[in-house]
């Protein structure tokens, strides 16, 4: 599970920002996880986060940090050969110093064995920086990897718990990662990081790679083990549906999918796939992921969870993740959204606590701060969705009512008078 993750120069993550799963501590939570550790000790951690803001707030960067880490470890060895240094850097674009400076990531997370584990880099516009690895099976830190590129030897390498490590120093390229380089031969350790990454921090966005998706959801429909699951998905969603019926097509190609519509009494009546709605396509492309990464135990990031889907759907995805019966292999979400309903149930309750709520906003330079709603100490029984709405922890749009017609109705009286 993904405990923190920590990123600085990145699009308009400005400073570093910190994103927690972890319940802070002297905090209960009824959502948490407990989290087994190597030493002894436990961790409450949190399924979902969930990040709101006003638009163009940096909600989504958070998301992206994530993903270009990600992408850093599982591309920087093979597809980064052909660049001369750092593809698709993207460092804060507002003042002049930020380009000049490294961009920064780092994720603290904790394997299958309960083994608590530190990863992070800093990458510039011709090199990996920096890089570092640390392990706590013990509680206590172990360094494992000590990357810096402005000292005269580079690698250092603490005691002989690393296997390989001279080699590993002399044939990873400057502008490559040493995690991605070690997997890339199978490294008995070190892939074993490597493949955290590549199976979590799944980026999934409801508008995009639709037919994909689709296909795959399409695929479990096949599948007598996951078939009940999405059928029940597309019925508990209150679309009209009462199943579905899925065909195999030859030559590899998608299944033909045509959704049983209809009330209780009287046959369904199978719809032609084209004439679904965007926001019944949208659930659908959606389940098939949602199934594997909770049954996998993966990450799913979810960018505008409420863009293209109805807000009960998007309460769906939640419901999902918080409940343990159907997150047993303690999956996560990371999301972002405009939607404040989703801050409660529709009986008026919680359906995250505080200390899951993220708020984005941006300063006087333009750059994203990132703090959790906790922060500010809400009471048990306060709304909210009504306290967040009414701007009591920042976050929204700071626009009065009628201010932005009365702006338009002044630019068109100042276009008639020029004119």
């Amino acid at each position: 599970m993904l405990l923190r993750f920590r990123t600085a120069n990145v699009r308009s993550l400005r400073d570093e920002q910190e994103l927690s799963f972890v319940v802070p501590h002297g905090e209960e939570s009824d959502a948490a996880r407990t989290v087994e550790l190597s030493d002894g000790k436990q961790l409450q951690v949190y399924p979902v986060l969930g990040v709101f803001g006003a638009n163009a707030s940096g909600k989504s960067n958070v998301i992206t940090a994530l993903k270009k880490m990600r992408e850093a470890v599982l591309n920087s060895y093979g597809p980064w050969t052909s660049y001369t240094g750092i593809p698709d850097r993207e460092p804060f674009a507002l003042d002049a110093e930020s380009a000049a400076e490294s961009t920064f990531y780092e994720a603290d997370f904790v394997l299958d064995d309960g083994v608590r584990w530190a990863y992070g880099f800093e990458l510039g516009d011709k090199r990996v920086e920096s890089e570092w690895l640390h392990a706590y099976p013990k509680g206590r830190r172990q360094v494992w990897v000590d990357r810096d590129a402005s000292r005269e030897n580079v690698y250092d390498f603490r005691g002989d718990r690393l296997q390989d490590r001279a080699r590993l120093a002399r044939t990873t390229r400057p502008n490559a990662l040493l995690l991605s380089r070690a997997a890339s031969d199978n490294h008995p350790q070190l892939t074993r990081i490597y493949n955290w990454f590549r199976s979590n921090l799944w980026d999934i966005t409801p508008e995009t790679e639709l037919k994909d998706r689709e296909a795959y959801t399409a695929q479990q429909l096949l599948d007598e083990g996951t078939k009940g699951r999405v059928q029940e998905l597309l019925r508990v969603a209150d679309l009209g549906i009462r199943g579905a019926k899925v065909e195999r097509q030859p030559g590899g190609a998608a299944p033909k999918v045509q959704l049983l519509h209809g009330g209780d009494a009287g046959e369904a009546v199978a719809f032609d796939w084209a004439k679904e709605s965007f926001g019944t396509r949208s659930w659908f492309a959606l389940i098939g992921p949602l199934l594997l990464a909770l049954d996998s135990g993966a990450l799913l990031l979810i960018d505008e969870l409420d863009a293209s889907l109805h807000p009960r759907f998007a309460s769906e995805v939640v419901r999902l993740f918080q409940a343990p019966w159907s997150n047993k292999a303690n999956a996560q979400l990371l999301f972002t959204s405009h939607d404040a309903s989703l801050l409660k149930t529709p009986r008026g309750g919680r359906s995250l606590e505080p200390g899951q709520i993220w708020l984005t906003e941006k300063d006087k330079r333009g750059a994203t701060d990132l703090y959790p709603l906790s922060d500010f100490e809400p009471g048990p029984d306060e709304d909210l969705e009504d306290s967040y709405l009414a701007g009591a922890f920042g976050a929204v749009p700071k626009v009065d009512q009628g201010q932005i017609g009365r702006k338009v109705l002044m630019a068109l009286a100042g276009e008639a008078e020029r004119s």
